[in-house]
């Protein structure tokens, strides 16, 4: 039984470090790649209240930044007009693509959800072999 107390503390632990260890590196890439005109982005990262259940199986996690901040990140802006149908791809405009794409925010977001689905893997799968094994050991016993 202490294996899945440790199970379930690692986990909580992994958990809250997540959103401070995300924006630690959404900071350091902003400051990168000079994603800063006023610091208003920069200000705006936030990391709203975890939710998790008692053995850490069922997880909630919530960032929040300034909406233009995902414009930074795709590389849209002033350019691509209003009413737009979505086909940023520069044909038939008379504007000339002046943004560039800046991933502040996408890759890094994407590779660290990717790395906490891996840590959650492998933290259950270990707790539940752990129990499996602790059922397979008493029935066994209770043969002899």
């Amino acid at each position: 039984m202490d294996d899945a107390r440790a199970a379930i503390e690692a986990r909580r632990r992994y958990v809250l470090a997540f959103n401070s260890t995300m924006l630690d590196i959404w900071r350091e890439r902003i400051h990168l790649l000079g994603v800063i005109d006023t610091g208003a982005l920069l200000r705006s990262l936030r990391a709203l209240p975890e939710q998790m259940d008692e053995d850490v199986l069922s997880v909630s996690l919530s960032q929040q930044f300034a909406e233009y901040g995902i414009y930074q990140d795709r590389g849209t802006g002033k350019e691509v007009w209003r009413g737009n149908n979505g086909d940023i791809s520069r044909t038939g405009e008379r504007v000339e693509k002046r943004r560039k794409r800046r991933q502040w925010f996408s890759s890094k977001y994407y590779m660290s959800m990717l790395n906490l689905r891996d840590f959650m893997g492998e933290s259950i799968g270990a707790e539940f072999r752990g129990a499996i094994t602790e059922v397979l050991t008493a029935q066994g016993r209770q043969r002899l």
